[in-house]
């Protein structure tokens, strides 16, 4: 039985279509991808004890916050530290561990909600949820890459765009579970957790069971790789032990970091940022409407921009990401100010696909840095940059904002200085791209993949 588990099992034969490999990617990812709908429950989670209203016992936005940083935090660290272990023991052993860790953590956080303990939400959904998260994204990807060497940008945007649609199934599915479990003396979170776990669990095994990997050596009818690479496109290999020794690799951490910052602590808060934004006009369902339109744009953007890139090249599409989303942060008080709820949803909405575009793009864009042969490892480190966003960027919205309505500010004004330094972010993050250059040839130690 556990030989089904092992590398070579997944082994295509000879003429299989590679088309059928992207949806086992996508089971994962549409799973773990339920992270970015977490924001539906933090106001539910305020009222655990009250439930018509928040009770001095009950939990404050602020401790909640930490929930979708610790899970943040821990895909991170689980991809750094496990990304070598994924390579090797391939994708479906990877997809398994996933799957039993991601769904796990919602039982835990079950009873952890049931007994009235953060710490226990903590562990299960931050922790073990985490470890889900983390080895869920990083199992598709150099699948995907091997298959489609033709199109690597738009291999790494069909791996990754699943988990930027998550919270466009979660989200709907989360409010219509919790009404349904509602009662007199239970908001129905704890409930939910429990079918929710029970739902993904066997929805990531479909994936496990379906994922394909190519027969070395195997390249797409056709394909001729380009003896004359592009601008940033190594020809070489670097190790993922190598790769944190260039400046290249730190360059890029830093994209990712301020891309993720700026995107992340609003889209963590975007259910209750709405609602309080424009008060009395938009309703718990509408807000979740709104969380699931951002990651419909979330999801469409990582497959978009990232295809777009292997046209555009991908230091021309991160200046993009960049340079326009700087000014549609500037610009989102106004459509506040303004009392645009179009405009606000329109803002977000391009500025969602390009925070899912930077995640879907960085891995073809290691791969164009760094080589092939390790690029799971190299992306699993550099995922680390997540993780300290994860913290950064909630942090920044959810105690900016208290320390601003504590000391008078109306919660409809309380977003605007943080929608300010994030557009400052992101023009930090554009000076870190504009620095990536091609890696020295004295680093690259493998051979050719």
């Amino acid at each position: 039985m556990f030989k089904f588990l092992d590398r070579e099992q997944t082994v295509a034969k000879p003429g299989y279509n590679r088309w059928l490999v992207p949806p086992a990617a996508l089971s994962i990812h549409l799973a773990i991808g339920q992270v970015y709908a977490f924001s539906v429950f933090n106001l539910p989670m305020t009222k655990l004890i009250g439930i018509s209203h928040a009770a001095p016992d009950d939990w404050k936005l602020t401790t909640l916050g930490w929930i979708f940083s610790l899970a943040i935090v821990t895909l991170g660290l689980s991809a750094a530290f496990g990304g070598k272990w994924v390579e090797k023991a391939g994708p479906r052993k990877a997809m398994l561990a996933s799957a039993c860790c991601f769904s796990g953590g919602f039982l835990v956080a079950a009873l952890g909600v049931k007994l009235h303990s953060i710490l226990l939400v903590y562990l299960g959904y931050g922790v073990l949820g985490g470890v889900g998260l983390g080895l869920g994204y990083v199992s598709p990807v150099k699948t995907l890459i091997t298959w489609f060497p033709d199109r690597p940008g738009m291999a790494t945007g069909m791996a990754i765009m699943g988990f930027g649609g998550g919270a466009m199934i979660g989200s709907p599915m989360s409010v219509a579970l919790m009404d349904h479990y509602k009662s007199a003396t239970s908001m129905g979170v704890w409930e939910t957790f429990l079918a929710m776990g029970l739902i993904y669990f066997a929805f990531m095994l479909w994936g496990m069971v379906t994922v394909r990997v190519p027969q070395a050596g195997w390249v797409p009818g056709g394909f001729v790789p380009s003896a004359k690479p592009q601008k940033l496109v190594t020809s070489g290999q670097v190790s993922a032990d190598n790769a944190i020794r260039t400046r290249q690799f730190y360059c890029l951490w830093m994209v990712l970091f301020l891309n993720v910052t700026a995107g992340i602590g609003v889209l963590g808060q975007a259910s209750a940022m709405i609602q309080e934004m424009f008060k009395g006009r938009i309703t718990p369902a509408a807000a979740a409407g709104f969380v699931g339109l951002l990651s419909l744009f979330n999801m469409g953007g990582r497959f978009l921009w990232s295809s777009a890139s292997d046209y555009l090249g991908r230091k021309l599409t991160y200046s993009i990401y960049f340079a326009l989303g700087a000014v549609l942060y500037a610009f989102t008080p106004t459509t506040g100010h303004l009392g645009s709820v179009g405009l606000f949803v329109a803002t977000y909405a391009v500025i969602m696909s390009m925070y899912g575009g930077g995640f879907a793009t960085i891995p073809a864009y290691l791969r164009d840095i760094f080589g092939t042969a390790q690029v799971s490892a190299i992306h699993g480190r550099l995922l680390l940059a997540w993780s300290a966003a994860g913290v950064a960027g909630p942090v920044l919205v959810n105690y900016i904002r208290e320390y601003q309505v504590t000391h008078g500010v109306a919660p409809a004004q309380s977003y605007s200085s943080t929608m300010y330094l994030m557009a400052g972010l992101l023009v930090l993050g554009f000076l870190s791209n504009h620095l990536v250059t091609e890696v020295e040839h004295r680093f690259h130690d493998l051979a050719t993949a």
